[in-house]
């Protein structure tokens, strides 16, 4: 299928590994231009030398205020979409957890996500389309153990772009938010060392544990994410909007 994504201008967040990365090769592949942005500019420099003419790399803190200010300012004006993606909080009971913890996670879960949307929102009602597509995770549909902190703040974010569908009427401005389970990349692992420390067991038998309660019984895999977040993302999907499209092998909560 032809999904028109040719030359069309994308940001992608939290573009150097996992997830992020993921989407960014994909949407690349079919010829779009990517702004690529996360604190690793290696990694980001190595996607760029695949795709040379069709990156642009800006490495930073996406969840720092000073760095999204720069960021806005070399911004095309023609931007089409946005994948809007980082890590997540630390893993921890609410007992284990601190108001230092829940100040720190806001910031990096939900603040910088509102910041930046608000500021590419302008753009594309000037342009009459535009999509904004977050990767949250299936803990907006009932929460994962030891993951406070994120299961609160996730379904924050969700709560923010189905009130943006409802404000931003009659134009090709999508917003959908997918909703990842455990996928086979490097953001498992501090849930998975958790498991781990919590259980007695070594973090191979907690990759275990996870999998069997999988109905496909394996982890998800980046490819596999960004085939759907690509689809969300392109001209293609234009009646797709307020959605929150849960990936999870069929473990539902």
């Amino acid at each position: 299928m032809d999904l028109k994504l040719e030359n069309l201008k994308y940001l992608v967040t939290g573009a150097s590994s996992g997830l992020g990365r993921a989407v960014a090769k994909a949407l690349l592949e079919n010829k779009a231009h990517v702004i690529i942005t996360a604190r690793n500019q290696q990694a980001l420099e190595e996607l760029k030398s695949d795709y040379p003419n069709q990156v642009t790399v800006m490495p930073g803190d996406i969840t720092n205020h000073e760095f999204i200010s720069n960021l806005k300012k070399s911004l095309p004006d023609d931007l089409y979409g946005v994948f809007i993606n980082a890590g997540g909080p630390r893993a921890a009971t609410i007992s284990e957890t601190t108001l230092n913890d829940w100040d720190t996670a806001y910031h990096l879960v939900l603040r910088w996500k509102v910041e930046l949307s608000k500021h590419l929102l302008p753009i594309f009602q000037k342009n009459n389309r535009g999509r904004f597509l977050f990767s949250e995770s299936a803990s907006v549909n009932g929460p994962i153990p030891n993951l406070v902190l994120s299961n609160s703040y996730r379904m924050a974010v969700v709560g923010y772009m189905k009130t943006m569908v409802k404000e931003v009427s009659n134009t090709d401005i999508t917003a959908n938010v997918i909703a990842p389970g455990y996928h086979d990349t490097t953001a498992i692992d501090r849930l998975l060392k958790k498991m781990a420390d919590q259980e007695n067991i070594s973090i191979s038998e907690g990759r275990k544990t996870l999998e069997s309660k999988i109905p496909v019984g394996r982890l998800g895999r980046a490819d596999e994410f960004a085939s759907l977040a690509v689809w969300l993302l392109s001209p293609m999907a234009g009646f797709a909007s307020g959605q929150v499209f849960t990936l999870d092998g069929g473990e539902g909560r």
